[in-house]
Parts: structure tokens; C-alpha cells; sequence
């Protein structure tokens, strides 16, 4: 029988169903996109991820808070009954977690062997097979009391065993290590802040809810140290919303005998290989010439870049100029988005410690509520035992002569009005232990038990007792574990702070451009040993003026536009070679080319212009500086006629303007009033017939007359004179 031939749009009604995107979406991005929230990148209240959680939590199950270290390959294939991930994400966050790497202000594991380094990039961890691990001390706090139900447990991923939802940790370990993580749509970034002042500003919190926690806690701390540049309004901020930056400088010294500069500490958002990198390329760019050498000398002693500078180097402005230039000086972005009941908040530290302590009152609650518990059974026990005291004989009698053992404990109940487990209690007691001594000595443990039951009753009815817990536990965590400050604070008003052109290296230049519009920067240094200027066949000097590396360069083109550069943005070259071609340098158009050049440091003068109709304009040069470092001025100067000379002048100046060869006059530009639009058309300066122009422009001394008051004009428009005997000839032989 032959099969039937199925169509194409048959297939797509069978197996294809249109679909909207949104609820795609919904259905499959969105419980990814949550998963990713809540249980991998953001962290809870306990300030520890899952899988943070899951790794100390199978480290405590092992003994290793107090027993002996163990391979790390141990402790990350025990993590794998929680953590389904595979071995190297569970060593990866291991590492971190280590005193070894230094990533935490407050270590959570104890490490023998390799675990990398924070502040390095390239120096990679050991392999877990070499390395050893414990729980640190600091753990004792994180899981305190956590066997007497101060946190829920949770089923692990394939139910086979339980694992806690969070830890009971004592401190406000929040805000105490630094977290960072990108989940979907979200992320977290929070700094650490140092224990022994977290400890302190917490207690007066709980104390004081409107307490100013800035007064305790005056800034962030980081385990690579530094110095944060301290701005109370910026802290503010972050302490109140959870969001904000502050900027944290490496620490160095001087080594005036060697000339070096020694950093020990850095930013903890940066790394000595991204810091020295920069500086090798900064170096070969010219940026910072005062640099020789760099070198990374870090060792077991720690962290230590080691920069060598010239001899007279003003260190202090070098200094500045890398924490502008590279992250010796780095900003850390804060972003406290915690996760409180499973749902993802950005809060203030005001109001993560608000939610710290509404989680540590519960844990302590559950554990006095334990406490309470175990002390009402052991109670009731006594209670029973009491009962046989009376008449021990009895008790003995009655298990002598019960015949079965199944009814030892019915019968027991029966004899002295007690219950089941009360009976039990009593039938377990040793033949040797059924004596009058034994049993009231452990009778009199009922007046204790009484007490400290009420005692306990006492502060579960009391908030206020509570908090007492919560604040002794504070103190004896800050005496026990409080160290001082990494991170220097440094005000913000005592940091210097320097200009864009304090940045550069301020050197003597001299600047060239040729007719065909090659341009070359030559220090003064390289220029006193420089043979001639090599330029292409046919090529010859149009402009050359000395400046220094600081100024402007501004280029007029034929175009009537106006092009600047940043001297220091324009490469150094030598006279043997032939320079840059501006066109390439300043994307001119085909047919566009420079026709002058000028630098200044304070755009001071005037530029004047000179046009074939024998007007002439007088603009400052100010007209063409721009707040927004603009790098092309298009309509810098008037098209409406052809432009013969132009020229930027400090002073007012003389100059002779020719007529077709036969007339001439000397015109001073103090005549020709300041224009306010660079485009403007200007003045008649010169007075011209019909089918007649301004044919050239130069200076009195280049025009070679002795008796220039001759062709002088006093005022403006000038007919001219004619050219005296001789001089029309040699003009037409030119």
C-alpha cells in the first residue's frame, strides 16, 4: 500500500503552533530569569549566596570547624550532594571564600597551600588536590545554635538529605565581607565594611533606630586596603538608598635614595597586571615620560609595584597623573540589592540592618523557644521521677513482679499515677541508680529547671531582652574578631585635585607644515641635533613656529573651516622623516586642503583675514575656542569672496595690500574694527575698480619699499597709490 504524501502546510498544522512572544516569555525566559535571582547571583540576608551557603554548610557537616584541615578535593566532592554545579565553580567559590586569597575582610576558611591572590590577575590558585581547608574561627558565630532549629531546612536537590535555608550568623555578615553578582535583569554590589564598626553601629542601631550609623561607621573597609576619598554626602547616600560610588586611591611611598615608587596597596576593584599594562602603554604613547621602568616585585611579603622615574621627578604630580590616567585610582559602584523573603531589594545600610536584625530576633526566638522546649521535657522527666520517691520499694516491687516487660511501663503509670513517657523514663533508669541518693539528687534539679524556664519565658515575652542577646553577641563578636581599619580614610577636600593639563607632559616643540600638507612635532631636544628637514620632492615649508606641548594646533582649510588638535594628541616625529599628512589626521575632504596654522595656550590675538574683494575681517581668536573641545568649526570665515591672506596676530600690525600690480596700500589692522561673527564678511579696506582685486598680502618689510608712508591710508576705504618706478616691474617678473 503507498504511504500518502504529506504537504507541507499539513506539517505545520500538526507540529507547529503559533505562539505569542510574550507568553513565550513567560513560560520559558521568565522561571529562568527568577532562578538565576533567587537562587545563584543575589545575596540573602546572611549575605551569602546558595552556593556560598551550600559549601560551609557540608564543610560544618564534615567537623571541620574544629577538627583538622582536609583536601580541598574533599570538602568540593562532599559539596556535590548540595550543589548539583560541577567541581570547578564549587572550588572557584571556595577559593574566594579562603584567607589565602585575600578577596574577604573577614575570611570564612582557614587555607594551607596556593589559593591565588585578589589582587592578581595571573596568578592562578592550585589545583584542589594540593591545597587544604578548614572552617574559620569567625564560623563559630555563623553557625550558632544552628542545631537548635534557628533556621528552616529545605529538602537538598534530590531530597536525600536536608540543608539550611540560611545561617544564624550572629554579626551582620552582609555588610561585613564584599558580595558582587549579575543576575538576569539585576545585579548586587556590596562593599565590605569593616567588623569591629559594624559590630558597634549595629548595637547603637538596635539602641537607636534614628542613630547617625556614619558617626560609628564612617566608611567602607576592603581587605587590600587603600584610601577612600571620604565625601559625607556621597556616604550618606549610599547608607540611605543602597546606590551610589566612591573612588579609592592606591597607597605608595618614595624611595628618594633609588628613585622608585613603591605601591603596597591598590583598589579593590583592580588587579597590579590591568595597572601595570597601562602604564607600559602609556609610556610608549609619550604620556609619561618621567617613567623608566615597571615592575611587578609582589612576593610571600605581599602586594608591591615597583615604578622607577627620573631623577628631580616631581612624584607627588606623577602620582596624580597615574590615579587619573589608570586605576591606581578606581571608583567602586555600590548597588546593596538583597534578597529578604525571597524577594530581590535595593537597600540602604540603615535598612539592611533593619532586616538583620528582624532575622536575628527570629533565630533567637527559635532557639530560646528550643531551649525552652528541651527544659519542659527534662522537667516533666524529674516530675515522674519525683513520684517514686516517696516509695522506691514500690517502684522495685512492681517491676520484680510484673511477668511481662510490655507491661512494665503500664503498670508503673498505674502504681504512681504518671504518664507514658513519664513511666519510660523511669523504666530505662539503671538497677544501681534506684536509690534514694540518685533520686533526689536529681529531684533538686527541678527548682533549676523551674528557674531558668521562667527565665526563658521572661525573655521571649521581652523584645527589649532580645535585643540585649543580640548586642552581648555583638560586643563578644567585635572583642573576639574586630580588627582596625584597612582602607585609610582621606577627606575629600585634602585630595589634590589637577587639571586635564596637568596630565600632560609640558615640553618644548617646534610645529612644521609643508605646502603639500605634511605636519611634523619636533621637541626642541630632538630638534638641536636634527639635520635638515627631510620633506617629499618638490615639497617646501609653509609654516613653522615654536610651542609647547600643551597647546592648541588650529588649521584653517580652504574649505572655510577650522580644524584643532591638542598638541600632545599629535604624535612626536624627527626631521628625517617626512611627518604626518594632515588629511589622514583630520579627515579633510578630497579637495580640501590647510592653508594656515597657529597654536596657543590661551587663545589671546586676533586672526585677520584679507579677500579678493579688498575687504578684510579682525575676529579674536577666542571666537574659535569651544567648551566642548569641538574638533572642526565649519563657516570659520567668509565665502563670500576669495581669501588671499590671512594671519593670527598678538598686536595690531601693518600690512600692504596689492591691487592687480599697479596699486597698492598700507593698511593697520587697527583700523579694522573686531568682528563678532567668525563668518562675517568684514570691511572694505581698499577701494576697487571694476573687473579689479586684491591680488596679494604681506608684511611691509617683505613688500621691500623704504618710503612706506607712501601707500599708508589713515583711513578706511583706501583708494591706494600707485606703485612707484621699479617696483611694477619687478612684481610682473614675479
Amino acid at each position: 500500500m503507498a504511504r500518502k504524501k504529506v504537504t507541507p502546510t499539513e506539517i505545520k498544522d500538526n507540529f507547529i503552533s503559533e505562539q505569542s512572544i510574550t507568553e513565550t516569555l513567560e513560560l520559558n525566559y521568565m522561571p529562568y530569569a527568577m532562578s538565576v535571582i533567587v537562587s545563584r547571583a543575589i545575596p540573602e540576608i546572611d549575605g551569602f549566596k546558595p552556593s556560598h551557603r551550600k559549601l560551609l554548610y557540608t564543610m560544618y557537616s564534615m567537623g571541620l570547624l574544629k577538627g583538622d584541615r582536609t583536601k580541598s578535593s574533599n570538602v568540593v566532592g562532599q559539596t556535590m550532594k548540595l550543589n548539583p554545579h560541577g567541581d570547578a565553580a564549587i572550588y572557584e567559590t571556595l577559593v574566594r571564600l579562603t584567607e589565602g586569597n585575600g578577596a574577604l575582610l573577614a575570611p570564612l576558611v582557614d587555607s594551607k597551600g596556593n589559593f591565588g591572590k585578589q589582587y592578581s590577575r595571573d596568578m592562578a590558585y592550585a589545583a584542589p588536590r594540593y591545597t587544604e581547608v578548614k572552617l574559620g574561627s569567625i564560623c563559630t558565630e555563623i553557625f550558632s545554635d544552628i542545631e537548635k532549629n534557628t533556621v528552616e531546612f529545605i529538602d537538598n536537590y534530590d531530597g536525600s538529605m536536608q540543608e539550611p535555608m540560611l545561617l544564624p550568623t550572629t554579626f551582620p555578615n552582609i555588610l561585613a565581607n564584599p558580595n558582587l553578582g549579575i543576575a538576569v535583569g539585576m545585579a548586587s554590589s556590596i562593599c565590605s565594611f569593616n567588623l569591629s564598626e559594624l559590630c558597634e553601629a549595629t548595637v547603637q542601631f538596635i539602641k537607636n533606630r534614628e542613630v547617625d550609623l556614619l558617626e560609628f561607621m564612617p566608611a567602607p573597609d576592603f581587605s587590600t586596603g587603600g584610601a577612600l576619598v571620604y565625601s559625607r554626602k556621597d556616604m550618606e547616600q549610599i547608607y540611605q538608598t543602597g546606590r551610589g560610588s566612591f573612588k579609592v586611591h592606591a597607597k605608595y611611598s618614595y624611595d628618594k635614595k633609588n628613585s622608585c615608587i613603591e605601591i603596597t596597596e591598590i583598589p579593590y576593584t583592580t588587579n597590579i597586571e590591568s595597572i601595570i599594562d597601562k602604564i607600559f602603554t602609556l609610556v610608549k604613547g609619550g604620556k609619561l615620560r618621567e617613567i623608566t621602568d615597571v615592575r611587578d616585585e609582589t612576593d610571600l611579603k605581599g602586594l608591591k609595584i615597583a615604578i622607577d622615574v627620573k631623577r628631580n621627578t616631581d612624584v607627588e604630580l606623577l602620582m596624580h597623573k597615574l590615579y587619573r590616567l589608570t586605576t591606581l585610582s578606581d571608583s567602586f559602584s555600590c548597588n546593596f540589592n538583597v534578597l529578604i523573603h525571597g524577594r530581590p531589594m535595593t537597600l540602604g545600610v540603615r535598612d539592611i540592618l533593619g532586616h538583620w536584625v528582624e532575622f536575628r530576633v527570629d533565630s533567637i526566638r527559635k532557639q530560646l523557644a528550643y531551649d525552652l522546649q528541651k527544659k519542659t521535657e527534662k522537667y516533666h522527666l524529674l516530675e515522674g521521677l519525683a513520684q517514686i520517691l516517696a516509695d522506691i520499694d514500690k517502684a522495685i516491687a512492681i517491676i520484680r513482679h510484673t511477668e511481662q516487660e510490655s507491661m512494665v511501663v503500664p503498670n508503673l503509670m498505674a502504681g504512681f499515677d504518671i504518664d507514658e513517657i513519664q513511666g519510660e523514663y523511669i523504666a530505662e533508669i539503671k538497677l544501681r541508680n534506684i536509690n534514694k541518693e540518685y533520686i533526689i539528687r536529681r529531684i533538686e534539679e527541678l527548682k533549676t529547671l523551674a528557674d531558668e524556664m521562667k527565665e526563658l519565658q521572661s525573655i521571649l515575652d521581652s523584645n527589649t531582652k532580645v535585643r540585649n542577646i543580640i548586642c552581648k553577641q555583638l560586643k563578644a563578636v567585635q572583642k573576639k574578631y574586630g580588627i582596625a581599619r584597612k582602607t585609610e580614610i582621606v577627606q575629600e577636600e585634602e585630595v589634590i585635585t589637577i587639571s586635564k593639563e596637568d596630565l600632560i607632559d609640558d615640553y618644548g616643540l617646534k610645529l612644521f607644515l609643508t605646502k603639500e600638507n605634511y605636519f611634523k612635532k619636533i621637541p626642541l631636544s630632538s630638534l638641536r641635533s636634527a639635520g635638515e628637514q627631510k620633506l617629499k620632492e618638490e615639497d617646501v615649508l609653509a609654516f613653522e613656529m615654536e610651542g609647547t606641548n600643551r597647546m592648541d594646533v588650529i588649521f584653517f582649510s580652504n574649505q572655510y573651516n577650522v580644524y584643532k588638535m591638542k598638541a600632545n594628541d599629535l604624535p612626536d616625529t624627527k626631521a628625517s622623516l617626512l611627518g604626518e599628512y594632515l588629511p589622514n589626521i583630520l579627515g579633510l575632504d578630497p579637495d580640501e586642503k590647510i592653508v594656515y596654522m597657529t597654536a596657543t595656550n590661551d587663545y589671546s590675538g586676533n586672526m585677520v583675514f584679507f579677500f579678493a574683494n579688498g575687504k578684510a575681517g579682525k575676529v579674536p581668536l577666542s571666537a574659535y575656542a569651544t567648551k566642548a573641545n569641538r574638533k572642526k568649526l565649519v563657516n570659520a570665515y567668509s565665502a563670500r569672496s576669495p581669501l588671499v591672506y590671512l594671519e593670527h596676530i598678538q598686536e595690531d600690525a601693518d600690512f600692504i595690500l596689492l591691487r592687480n600690480q599697479d596699486k597698492a596700500t598700507l593698511v593697520s589692522t587697527a583700523l579694522i574694527p573686531l568682528n563678532a561673527s567668525k563668518s562675517s564678511g568684514g570691511v572694505q579696506v581698499f577701494t576697487l575698480k571694476k573687473n579689479s582685486s586684491v591680488t596679494m598680502v604681506c608684511k611691509p618689510e617683505a613688500f621691500g619699499v623704504e618710503d612706506m608712508d607712501y601707500y599708508r591710508t589713515k583711513k578706511i576705504p583706501s583708494t591706494g597709490h600707485f606703485l612707484q618706478d621699479g617696483k611694477a616691474e619687478q612684481l610682473s617678473l614675479i
